[in-house]
């Protein structure tokens, strides 16, 4: 059985703490949240793991005052599993790493099939994890015993992966390459909220005509209002499915739209003269939403560039099987050794003239890494030149 100790007193923590700053080597650092149940992303539960302290859960709520953690331990590398997904949560405590190692991006440049924290333990280590608990709840107090000794688990075998993955990335000769993709995610800047998020919803496409979708908008800023307000996750107060069914449904009256078999969820009639004053705002909304998303500087769906751009279409087709290539040779995914985005912005506005300094430089102004540009920007550039020169002429394209 694995030893931990639950912290949830702010004295507490800060003993934890002490302990920690006298451990030695890398700090395993994992997150719980209640994804599916609570509106916020939250943490629920923090644990750390030292060698030469052991395992602490922290139970965030109560204690609240992470300064002193943070100074135990903010120097020192951090060991996380999919990193992005837990530095937002724990940067809203103030706990942030300088360096860390994320042992599931490690496992996709290394070219590991199977990369989610239990499959790595297993392949690394030999030691098999139940993940019974990776979906439950942790928002629950108190917590159970069985998910504490899961959550413990997942930070007390981190730092032997850790080391695993590092003798595997120096047998594969990408130490500084892993180097550069854990630093792009520490420094990453989150992304910008969408202009028109209820366009979302699931099944929006079934809604036809500009004063339903008018109506489908002001229903889901409704029931986002009303969750963020509870903490609730809006799928649980209202599913997609039974907003889009009560649009379609188009209801006369307060008593049609309670009667809807369709419009389900356990506030779909607790509130339902939120719902009916949403469907009110929406039909008398002046400023209608257009047919479809304007897409900002999105570009148009490959299969669409034959008609749309023939020439980028003939850049793409072109460059995405070398590039695909390469990721092979490397051993590793192709959206690792260049994300798919950052090829299809390049080759639908290439640099002129193009050369592979001006490819990478126009990779590096999309994010692209340093070691991704020397791996690819030769391969896209004469991919893009010869795909000109093979291009077929307007007089042949006639014939």
């Amino acid at each position: 059985m694995t030893e931990y100790v639950v912290i949830d007193r702010l004295e507490d923590a800060i003993e934890a703490a002490r302990a920690l700053a006298e451990g030695y080597g890398p700090v395993a650092v994992d997150v719980e949240r209640a994804s599916g149940f609570r509106y916020s992303q939250r943490a629920y539960l923090i644990q750390v793991f030292r060698r030469g302290a052991g395992v602490f859960l922290f139970d965030p709520p109560p204690i609240a005052d992470f300064s002193a953690l943070q100074q135990a331990i903010g120097g020192q590398e951090w060991v996380l599993h999919a990193a992005s997904q837990d530095l937002p949560s724990l940067r809203e405590l103030g706990l942030e790493p300088t360096s860390m190692f994320d042992t599931e991006l490690a496992a996709r440049l290394l070219g590991h099939e199977r990369v989610g924290l239990g499959a790595v333990v297993e392949d690394t280590l030999g030691i098999m994890l139940a993940k019974a608990h990776s979906a439950s709840d942790w928002s629950t107090r108190p917590l159970p015993q069985s998910w504490l000794e899961y959550a413990a688990l997942d930070v007390e075998h981190l730092v032997d992966v850790r080391d695993a993955l590092v003798a595997e990335l120096e047998e594969q000769d990408k130490t500084e390459l892993a180097a550069e993709e854990f630093q792009a995610v520490l420094s990453r800047e989150p992304k910008p909220a969408r202009d028109e998020p209820w366009r979302r919803l699931s099944g929006l496409h079934m809604v036809r005509g500009r004063k339903s979708l008018a109506v489908a908008r002001a229903l889901w800023t409704a029931r986002e209002e009303f969750a963020q307000a509870e903490d609730v996750a809006p799928g649980r107060l209202v599913p997609d499915r039974a907003l889009v069914a009560a649009v379609i449904a188009d209801p006369a009256t307060k008593q049609d739209l309670a009667a809807l078999k369709d419009f389900t969820g356990r506030a779909s009639r607790s509130q339902l003269d939120r719902w009916w004053a949403a469907f009110e705002a929406g039909r008398a909304a002046t400023e209608l939403p257009l047919e479809r998303a304007t897409g900002g500087d999105s570009l148009p769906p490959p299969r669409a560039w034959g008609d749309r751009n023939p020439e980028a279409d003939a850049r793409l087709k072109a460059a995405r099987p070398v590039v695909e290539q390469r990721a092979e040779e490397m051993n590793m995914p192709t959206e690792n050794l260049l994300t798919p985005d950052a090829l299809r912005r390049v080759a639908w506005t290439p640099p002129q003239p193009i050369s592979a300094e001006a490819v990478g430089e126009a990779l590096a102004a999309l994010g692209a890494r340093p070691w991704q540009i020397a791996q690819t920007a030769q391969l896209i550039a004469d991919a893009f030149v010869g795909s000109v020169q093979e291009a077929p002429t307007e007089a042949e394209t006639a014939s």
